[in-house]
């Protein structure tokens, strides 16, 4: 009976095909990150309390190596985490089989395999509970934060137009002398620089470059919100995509990519976009 028990255990351990690639496009992407970030797989031993072995297994594609899925799965959410990364999200995407392939050997069903089914019944339940609250927590903070922005764009409106009112009074000296004040041509249009703000829903590494020089690089936490302005183009990176909202020139805030997403997009201000038509115009 000891020796079933083992080999039943043994046979959970190993990974289907469609298992397999999702484990591979997951850690190659989490290994393309860590480079980037300069972060050694010791850092990431040390601050997730995941055994080294195990990391260089995920790195290196040898999953023979590894333990059940359910705890490649928390590997997967730790080391995410640790790289700035939403881990719940990326961990979703590794599917687990709670119930182990059939075996083609067995010629003689054994009546000792139906109590292992039960540990995992009670399993799957817990794990659809879970699953079920947290997805609940996250569309309740997706809408909060989506009725939010509305009244960020408005004030920030209402404190932006004061400064565009400010009119010049002339000196004491000057009050006898007639000042001639130009009208303002109908014809031009204002050209505005580019000014790009970011709010973050959760934790990601954030890079923004301002007229191609490195204005800001680091990790950004949930609830964060910065404003950065350029002449011409203003390009942001970001390790996490589903959890940055962007805004460009007071616009509606929009979701920079997809969860788990490393994305890059360059804002090109107004100027930018008269000086290209009018080339195109000489051409």
């Amino acid at each position: 009976m000891v020796l079933v028990f083992t080999r039943e255990v043994r046979k959970v351990t190993v990974l289907n095909e469609s298992q397999e690639e999702q484990l591979k496009e997951i850690t190659a992407n989490l290994r393309h990150i860590r480079q980037e970030k300069s972060i050694r797989l010791e850092e990431v031993a040390m601050h997730t309390h995941i055994r080294l072995g195990f990391l260089q297994a995920l790195d290196e594609w040898r999953f023979e190596e590894l333990p059940e899925p359910v705890f490649v799965q928390g590997f997967i959410r730790r080391y995410a985490d640790k790289l700035g990364l939403d881990g719940m999200a990326l961990a979703k995407r590794f599917e687990i089989n709670l119930f182990p392939p059939a075996s083609n050997n067995s010629t003689l069903p054994s009546p000792l395999y139906i109590p292992l089914f039960v540990p995992y019944i009670f399993l799957l339940i817990a794990a659809s509970g879970g699953l079920f609250y947290l997805l609940k927590s996250e569309f309740t903070g997706k809408s909060l934060a989506y009725r939010q922005n509305p009244i960020l764009s408005v004030q920030q409106k209402t404190v932006q137009s004061p400064v565009s009112q400010v009119v010049s009074t002339p000196s004491p000296s000057q009050t006898n002398t007639p000042i001639s004040t130009p009208s303002p041509s109908p014809t031009n249009t204002p050209i505005s620089d580019v000014v790009v703000s970011l709010e973050l829903k959760g934790k990601s590494w954030v890079q923004v470059k301002a007229d191609g020089k490195t204005d800001f690089e680091g990790t950004l936490s949930k609830g964060e919100r910065k404003t950065w302005t350029a002449k011409n183009a203003l390009t942001v990176r970001s390790g996490n995509a589903g959890v940055v909202l962007v805004s460009v020139n007071d616009q509606e805030l929009q979701l920079l990519g997809n969860a788990g997403e490393v994305k890059e997009v360059t804002y090109n201000s107004q100027k930018s976009e008269v000086s290209s038509q009018r080339q195109r115009k000489n051409n």
